[in-house]
This record gives C-alpha cells, sequence and structure tokens, in this order.
C-alpha cells in the first residue's frame, strides 16, 4: 500500500513526511499552529495563495490537515504525533520562513514616542523566557538612554503578572507602553489590549492583530507575507525540492497599522507623518 507524502507545516517551519496510508495518492500537507485557528482565515488563505503560485490548489491536487494548540503549548506533541508516523533525521531535512519578531524594538520605541511626545516615562512588557528577549530588551534600553527616555521593563512571568504590572506602571507614571513580541504576550491578547484600554495607556504592539481588535498601534512583521511565503516552499518541496537544499528564507515585509477609533477613545491625534507612512488605518 503506497504512502502520501506529506510534508508539516509548523510555526513556518516544514519537512516532507511519511502519512497514514489513504488512497487516492494526493500530496498532504499539515498545518499546525500553536494558537487559535479561528481568527486567522487570512493566513490560511495566505498559504493557500503561496500554495497556489506554486501551482497546488487545495481540494484539486493538495490535501491540508489542520490542527491547532489553542495556546496550550503543551499540546503540540500530541498534536504532531497525530499528523506524523516517522520522522527521519529531521535535523537534515527542515527548511522554513522566518520573519523579523523582536529585532525591531528600537523601532517600536522611536515610533511610539513619535505617537505620544510628552511621555516622560515609557513601560515596556517582556516574557523573560521568549527566545532573543535579552537582545531586544538591552537594545531597546540602549535607544531609550541614548535619547534620555526613561523606561521601566515589567518581566510577565505567567499571566498572574499582567495586572500587577499594569498597576505598577501606571502608579510609576507611565504614558505609553511598548508590548514586546513572543507567544506569551501573542496569547494573552485580548486581556493587554483590555487592560490597556481600562488605565488609558497608548499602546505599541508586535503584531497587527493588537490593532485589529481593538489596540492603538503595532509596527511588525507581516505575517501574511510569511505564510504566503511558507506556502511557495511547500509547493516548491512537493515538486521535489529538497528541504535540506532550501536555505530557511526570512520574510523582511514590515508593516505599521493604526486603529483611529482607538486613538480617539484614547484622546490621541495621530500625526500625519504617521498616518502617511502607515500600511493601513483603522477607522
Amino acid at each position: 500500500m503506497k504512502r502520501r507524502q506529506f510534508i508539516t507545516l509548523v510555526g513556518g517551519v516544514m519537512w516532507p513526511l511519511a502519512a497514514r496510508a489513504q488512497q487516492p495518492a494526493m500530496p498532504v500537507i499539515g498545518f499546525l499552529r500553536s494558537a487559535s485557528l479561528t481568527d486567522v482565515a487570512y493566513l490560511v488563505t495566505a498559504f493557500r495563495q503561496g500554495l497556489k503560485e506554486a501551482d497546488f490548489v487545495e481540494g484539486q491536487n493538495v490535501a491540508i490537515e489542520y490542527r491547532s494548540a489553542e495556546d496550550h503549548l503543551e499540546r503540540l506533541p500530541a498534536l504532531v504525533a497525530d499528523l506524523i508516523v516517522s520522522l527521519n533525521r529531521p535535523g537534515g531535512n527542515v527548511t522554513g520562513v522566518s520573519f523579523l519578531a523582536n529585532e525591531i524594538g528600537t523601532k517600536r520605541l522611536d515610533l511610539l514616542r513619535q505617537l505620544v511626545p510628552n511621555a516622560g516615562t515609557i513601560a515596556m512588557l517582556v516574557n523573560p523566557r521568549t527566545p532573543d528577549i535579552e537582545a531586544e530588551r538591552r537594545d531597546v534600553q540602549a535607544a531609550a538612554q541614548a535619547i534620555g527616555q526613561q523606561l521601566i521593563i515589567f518581566d510577565l512571568e505567567s499571566d498572574r503578572d499582567i495586572e500587577p504590572a499594569f498597576a505598577a506602571a501606571t502608579q510609576r507614571g507611565a504614558g505609553a507602553l511598548l508590548v514586546s513580541a513572543g507567544a506569551f504576550t501573542n496569547s494573552h491578547r485580548e486581556r493587554l489590549i483590555a487592560m490597556a484600554a481600562r488605565h488609558a495607556i497608548p499602546a505599541m504592539y508586535s503584531l497587527r492583530e493588537y490593532v485589529t481588535d481593538g489596540g492603538l498601534i503595532s509596527y511588525a512583521a507581516s505575517i501574511t507575507d510569511a505564510y504566503r511565503q511558507a506556502g511557495l516552499y511547500t509547493g516548491r518541496i512537493l515538486k521535489g525540492e529538497k528541504p535540506a537544499d532550501l536555505p530557511v528564507i526570512r520574510s523582511t515585509r514590515l508593516e505599521l497599522v493604526i486603529n483611529l477609533k482607538t486613538a480617539r477613545t484614547l484622546g490621541l491625534t495621530i500625526p500625519d507623518k504617521l498616518l502617511a507612512i502607515a500600511d493601513e488605518v483603522i477607522e
């Protein structure tokens, strides 16, 4: 009995695997996210677009199986096991797409200062277990020090730290807030947005989704572009290219998103120069 070709996509990383034997023999892609799939239809669409550009259309010449850990990272091993039967030498067969995240913290600080120039103190929320967070912390601290900006950094070890961090930031006179990138902060997106609204503090976020959900402003890599690139790479693998021969590529497209409704609620006027460079303005 023939085994289908199977490709697993996890966070933009792909590798071909053997899957459960079924007929007809159609390539299958495992699409696995740590977060929910319910609000990321646009990312799935972007991934499908990349596949289409590589001449693969879901339901016609390729199938996709979707899985989500629903923000419970401990579920990921079981979900991977459900998708995968055998995984041989993954170190030699992994490739994918990465994107800028913590590396642009200093630019977020600059944009936030343009938006709230009178903020004498800016607070920053970070999860210390986020990869590369120490580099972002150092970069943002150095940038703040160079321009004389008071910066207070709060570590969020668990969800219990969120409310005290906002209370402390308010008590210490923070006039604006930076929310760093990472799985922890992203998985608590709705709560962070709600807390920023409750304390009436202008906040700069690390994903477009924060702003579409009611946050004020974000400057981040285009995750949509990264998923499209992942679809293209998957198509190349389906056509026979070896993952080990394909370098991990970096999606470098960045996007600035502003929510005008939230700005009005906060009593903020968005500077014209920010509106002029914004990739998306939500009315």
